[in-house]
């Protein structure tokens, strides 16, 4: 048997002439940045994240970055945020010439640990980036406690967790900002490269709507250095077709790992932990097993895919080495990149397949 660690094809057939049709919309319009379907969907991400304001943005990169640069992030500030995540939360921070300082993760959420980011902060602070990593929230209350005693502004790293909620709150509405990718691979997945600005605050709305058009506002007329940071109409349209089965994928995720959960119980397998005030959309199922590079392997050689997120924690990566971290400074972080595997969770999984996952997994255990 045969299980890919994702299958899109088997998502865009089951919505293939929505989809098509809303392309065609757009073609027939020429309206191909930005645009009325990017307006359209920007009010429903609004709707469905229940704030007041959204932004589509080039891509959940650049979400981070604009995000940034709106809450003037300069060269000499410092941002605090976890060392275990994809590349571009960091590197947003970089770019603008400020210090990423990483503080260690949660062994079970994988998530920042709260209680050790307020030892790191200066007085060259300036925010905090926490990740919703894997589809679940960080801990959002002791997080935004320490950042309003200390005047930190908050950008929550969501490009993982469109739709995910704690204590019945949906991530984008703790922090000052909230940024979401719709990279194809993501729960919600454009057809190419797309991001989305989420805020309650009506002037850094406005602001990041002019840095993401070069600065400009009106047209020529530049109040601030800006990027491209546009979304495309295509993407735009495809999007408001799959926004409306956001929550039936999420909650067939959720259906799987309950699945993949009762198999590993008690087993040398962790699975993942939710935290009980979160609601987790699963955009990975990442269990922490020990041999892991082989367990890889047996599982590429049986036709099972999985993938490592992350294999080397950020704080160690070259491009951050005049930031001078050494290797175990940030334990959890380092021994999770050695033990966590991502396994198949996309929603149009059978239950055969998982159960051939799991099955396998044990096979290789018991030999």
């Amino acid at each position: 048997m045969q299980v890919p660690l994702l299958d899109l094809k088997a998502q865009y057939a089951s919505i293939k002439n929505e989809v098509v049709k809303a392309i065609t919309d757009v073609c027939e319009s020429q309206m191909l940045c930005l645009g009325p379907a990017v307006a359209e969907f920007e009010k429903n991400i609004a709707s469905y994240c229940g704030c007041k304001y959204a932004i589509g943005v080039s891509s959940g990169s650049d979400a981070l970055l604009v995000s940034l640069m709106a809450l003037d992030i300069k060269s000499g500030d410092e941002v605090i945020t976890s060392p275990f995540t994809f590349f571009a939360t960091a590197g947003a921070v970089a770019r603008l010439g400020a210090k990423p300082v990483f503080v260690d993760v949660e062994p079970d959420s994988y998530n920042i640990d709260p209680s050790l980011i307020e030892k790191t902060i200066t007085k060259k602070t300036k925010a905090i980036i926490p990740v919703h990593l894997f589809g679940q929230l960080a801990q959002m209350k002791p997080i935004m406690k320490i950042a309003h005693k200390h005047n930190l502004a908050v950008v929550e790293d969501a490009c993982q967790s469109i739709g995910a909620s704690q204590d019945g709150i949906k991530c984008g509405n703790f922090g000052c900002l909230g940024c979401f990718s719709f990279y194809p691979t993501k729960n919600l997945g454009g057809f190419g490269d797309g991001g989305m600005v989420t805020t309650n605050d009506e002037k850094l709305a406005e602001k990041v709507k002019i840095l993401r058009d070069h600065g400009q506002n009106p047209r020529y007329f530049y109040r601030a250095i800006g990027g491209n940071f546009r979304l495309d109409g295509i993407h735009g349209a495809v999007l408001n077709v799959k926004l409306k089965y956001l929550d039936s994928w999420s909650q067939k995720r959720r259906e799987n790992a309950a699945i993949y959960d009762k198999f590993f119980k008690g087993s040398v397998i962790k699975p993942p932990k939710i935290d009980s005030n979160n609601i987790s959309i699963y955009h990975q199922y990442t269990i922490t097993v020990p041999d892991r590079d082989r367990l890889l392997k047996f599982l590429a050689d049986n036709q099972i895919g999985s993938a490592v997120f992350y294999p080397k924690p950020l704080h160690l990566q070259d491009c951050f080495k005049e930031l001078g971290y050494k290797e175990w400074d940030l334990p959890t972080a380092e021994k999770l990149c050695s033990q966590v595997l991502s396994l198949p969770v996309y929603p149009e999984l059978t239950k055969e397949q998982i159960e051939y996952v799991a099955k396998t997994i044990f096979k290789f255990y018991s030999q």
